[in-house]
């Protein structure tokens, strides 16, 4: 990926969303996850898994 910068004013707001809606939807996923992906680490750290310990119980027996 291509890093660049561009400055632009706070009231050009309608070129970004043209420029999503110009983007094929794979990379737009791909931008969604990846911003999912840092807030995650950002509000939670590295932890993985499941937030609770879950036992499965027979009520058969």
């Amino acid at each position: 990926m291509i890093k660049s910068i561009r400055i632009v004013k706070k009231s050009d707001k309608s070129d970004d969303f043209t420029f999503w809606q110009a983007q094929p939807f794979e990379k737009r996923l791909e931008a969604l996850e990846s911003i999912r992906e840092e807030y995650n680490n950002w509000k939670y750290g590295n932890q993985q898994g499941f937030q609770r310990v879950y036992k499965v119980v027979d009520r058969n027996a």
